[in-house]
């Protein structure tokens, strides 16, 4: 479990710093450009500047070897070089898995994962603080909607996960606190920092949401190449509306059609995530009810046995996952199950929660 002691060193909410300087990371190009301008330097100090963030993930402006001191001295009196600072790092029982939890500048708290698996490194990321969203089974949804994260502060938790971690992260996915949709033109700004400025392919980046329909469609209409992710959950109206509240706002049918105009408008497969819940959404016949609703859309669906948090909700039996399973057998679509690493450090799919003095 995560020591939780360490939220003493966050604010309390009154005292949170709501005007701090903007960080070097948070810039856009221009802002940059500017910068370095208004300094009376020259502007290939830009390209050396970039290459240290995003090719060498440096965390200070001295570990900039190749730009004179002068101007390390210069910029750290004007801006700092990161949004954020990590305050705590949990690390797994068998290593697969660290949970990072960050403080902003403004003091707050937030987390990510760095994930192992053979070649592949993954790290799942924050776009709130909090999340509005409330899904019933989450625990993310018991901190409330506190404040949502600058394009800069999502960028930079993969910055920071790349210095810790051992191998080169392969894969970005927008699946931690927050529903990236409800953060929308900032988190579409971060993939394209990441896929432009890190290297990231963009079938190499996920955005997950809970189902804000009209996002999903504004997706399909910029046509950007991230893949998508939509949390289902459910096979019939009510059983969603009862974990998913935003069911009463977007409903199961209104998402499916969205989910049907993404996929005419780009071509490119949904993957949709299904969080099996005890008596909840997890017979056979719930199975059935999937394949009848998928049968006619190209789609991935991704089942994840619930990590439990202490709630009411908790994760089906063995035997009734594999029901489950069994029930899809013949899909026409690829179905795959997916263990969530790092849950007993409460770092699994649906886990991620900072609680205490915020």
């Amino acid at each position: 479990m995560s020591d939780h002691s360490v939220l003493g060193k966050f604010k309390p909410m009154s005292q949170l710093n709501k005007t701090t300087k903007k960080s070097y990371i948070e810039l856009n190009n221009n802002e940059v450009s500017s910068l370095i301008k208004e300094l009376d330097e020259s502007q290939f100090r830009v390209q050396q500047i970039q290459n240290w963030v995003f090719d060498h993930y440096v965390e200070t402006w001295d570990a900039m070897e190749n730009l004179p001191i002068h101007i390390r001295d210069k910029l750290s009196a004007r801006l700092p070089l990161h949004p954020l600072e990590i305050n705590y790092i949990t690390d797994s029982e068998n290593a697969s898995t660290q949970k990072i939890l960050f403080q902003t500048q403004n003091g707050y708290p937030i987390e990510s994962v760095l994930m192992y698996d053979q070649k592949r490194t993954t790290v799942c990321i924050s776009s709130q603080v909090g999340c509005a969203v409330d899904c019933k089974f989450c625990a993310t949804a018991s901190m409330g909607f506190i404040h949502n994260l600058s394009t800069g502060e999502m960028v930079d938790q993969v910055i920071h996960l790349q210095r810790q971690s051992k191998t080169k992260i392969t894969n970005v996915v927008f699946m931690g606190m927050g529903e990236p949709f409800l953060n929308y033109r900032r988190v579409i700004k971060a993939a394209e920092i990441l896929n432009k400025k890190m290297g990231f392919g963009a079938r190499r980046i996920t955005i997950s949401t809970a189902g804000i329909v009209p996002k999903i469609r504004q997706m399909a209409e910029e046509n950007h190449k991230y893949k998508l992710a939509i949390s289902l959950n459910a096979t019939n109206e009510l059983s969603r509306e009862r974990i998913m509240p935003l069911t009463n706002t977007y409903t199961l049918k209104s998402l499916m059609d969205s989910a049907h105009y993404y996929y005419q408008k780009t071509r490119r497969l949904i993957t949709f995530e299904y969080v099996l819940l005890k008596d909840i959404n997890d017979s056979p016949n719930d199975g059935e009810r999937l394949l009848v609703l998928l049968e006619s859309l190209p789609c991935k669906v991704n089942v994840i046995p619930y990590n439990e948090i202490g709630g009411s909700y908790n994760r089906p039996s063995e035997n009734t996952i594999n029901a489950f399973l069994d029930s899809l057998k013949h899909a026409p679509f690829t179905v795959t199950v997916r263990w969530s690493k790092g849950t007993e450090i409460d770092a699994g799919c649906g886990q991620l929660a900072v609680h205490g003095d915020i």
